[in-house]
């Protein structure tokens, strides 16, 4: 065990009688057996029988925990509590299921003199290198319940965002897989039986009835290997985007390049990434230091490489300006006010002010997309189910009018 990993919890099963004497058994996760007996006893339980079953697996917590266990910590210390006292009090609450076994550990990190920000660090999975540098820096200060407020709120506000992008994203999206759907089944079951009437008239089809029964006998061949080759693909994909880091970058690269949802990509991940930056030379993190946690404060491997391109040109003594411009990727309204507030020395207050501005560009930038997207799908969907409907009754119709 390294000190920056946690130690791991053991299942335990139990057998005890309650307080009417009555057998009970269950199993538990615990640190260890005292803990395991503890939280028995805390039920009012006479243990009987305490079994080691192994180790437990890492507790698992969702981004909203996390946010509502910094909301809730920075609550009970602007109260006055100390922080041990805190977090034990989180952790006998009732709450997700992950989220108690880790604040409990936590707990157990600080009563053993662990720092705070030092004990976050031992679980990265729900503790990113962004929210320990702000607690490490709010110790320091004396500032905890105010940094772990603000942590909050950007988290919150990163929240919202995603939902609003992944809401715009995903009514087009779905919409046209839909009308995919409809097109594929009138293909592969309707167009069949249109075919088995026309091949009855003996006369030539007019040209766009030809190329839909070309669709349809295609689809009707290729559909299954088309869907196992996609499938496939998919998840080749998937495997390559896990183990090879270039491959993220080059599939964030385009999605920052894709027509329409590019420009609002991009300027989402430039807004969080100002955010960060500003929220720890706010908090009296050093410029050179702070780039160690914006590592993956974009949530874009694109924006992340170009972070630690920026931090190497920082190093060399280059501009933060002039670094950001380099890297390519972030909008030019985001570079000049950078580059004046290196000047005047409000760097701090200019980056969140560019964050800020930056959301009110996204949230414009999303509603135009809405009004664009829901045309959009309905001439594509008219577009394909009215091209198929048309295609079939042309030839019926010429027939009406030789008749």
């Amino acid at each position: 065990m390294t000190p920056d990993t946690a130690p791991q919890d053991l299942r335990f099963a139990w057998q005890a009688l309650d307080a009417t004497g009555a057998a009970r058994r269950g199993s538990l996760v615990a640190p260890d057996a005292a803990a395991a007996r503890a939280m028995l006893r805390r039920d009012s339980l006479f243990v009987v029988e305490l079994a080691v079953r192994g180790p437990a697996l890492r507790p698992k917590a969702r981004t909203a925990d996390v946010t509502l266990f910094a909301r809730q910590l920075s609550s009970l210390l602007r109260a006055g509590l100390p922080l041990a006292a805190a977090l034990d009090l989180l952790g006998q609450a009732p709450g997700p299921r992950g989220m108690p076994r880790i604040i409990a550990a936590l707990a157990r990190d600080i009563t053993a003199g662990l720092d705070f920000s030092a004990a976050l660090r031992r679980h990265p999975a729900q503790f990113n290198a962004l929210f320990c540098q702000l607690v490490a820096v709010g110790e320091v200060s004396g500032a905890l319940p105010t940094i772990l407020a603000r942590i909050a709120d950007d988290r919150e506000r990163s929240a919202t965002q995603r939902a609003k992008v992944r809401a715009a994203l995903t009514y087009p999206a779905a919409i046209l897989l839909l009308a995919l759907a409809i097109t594929a089944a009138l293909l592969v079951w309707v167009v069949p039986t249109f075919k088995q009437i026309f091949d009855g008239f003996g006369a030539k089809l007019p040209v766009p009835t030809q190329v839909v029964l070309a669709l349809s006998d295609a689809a009707a061949r290729w559909s299954i290997p088309a869907v196992v080759a996609i499938g496939a693909g998919s998840a080749a994909l998937g495997a390559l985007m896990r183990r090879s880091p270039a491959a993220r970058v080059h599939v964030a690269r385009l999605s920052l390049r894709a027509p329409l949802f590019g420009r609002l990509l991009k300027t989402l991940c430039a807004a969080r990434w100002a955010r960060a930056l500003g929220t720890l030379l706010s908090a009296g993190t050093p410029l050179a230091d702070a780039f160690d946690s914006l590592t993956h404060a974009t949530g874009n491997a694109y924006f992340d490489r170009a972070t630690a391109d920026i931090a190497t040109r920082l190093r060399r003594g280059e501009r933060l300006a002039a670094a950001m411009r380099a890297a390519g990727c972030f909008p030019a309204d985001v570079v000049q006010p950078v580059a004046v507030a290196e000047e005047s020395g409000a760097l701090d207050t200019m980056l969140l002010d560019v964050a800020a501005l930056s959301d009110r560009q996204v949230d414009e930038q999303i509603s135009t997309l809405a009004s664009l997207c829901e045309p959009l799908v309905i001439v594509v969907l008219g577009g394909l189910v009215g091209g198929l409907v048309i295609a079939m009754y042309l030839p019926i119709i010429q027939l009406g009018n030789v008749v």
